[in-house]
């Protein structure tokens, strides 16, 4: 399996369930993390703070969003399959998401 980076969607698998979530732990520490922290991504866009607008532009097939307000550790073992890859010229906006998340 690659290595996620930070910005890069995976398809998580958990209990029977398979969801795209969001990369956002720093790109270096990935290699020795076992879990790391992603937002996960929902086809509910509200437009708020805390989410990442993402979609076809970013490789998705559908409009929908990362949602900060719901980050969660997972064990890096249950990322299966790369989706999509947020451009680099975007990763102000993930900074931007994690700043509203903790009101800073």
């Amino acid at each position: 399996m690659n290595v996620p980076r930070q910005g890069e969607v995976w398809w998580a698998q958990a209990q029977d369930e398979r969801r795209p979530v969001l990369i956002v732990t720093r790109s270096e520490a990935i290699p020795v993390l076992h879990r790391i922290i992603v937002a996960p991504v929902t086809r509910t866009v509200r437009a708020i703070p805390t989410e990442l607008p993402l979609g076809p532009d970013d490789g998705l097939p559908i409009e929908c969003a990362a949602s900060f307000d719901n980050l969660q550790p997972i064990h890096r073992h249950l990322l299966t399959e790369r989706a999509a890859t947020l451009d680099p010229a975007r990763r102000h906006e993930l900074c931007r998401a994690m700043g509203a998340l903790t009101d800073c």
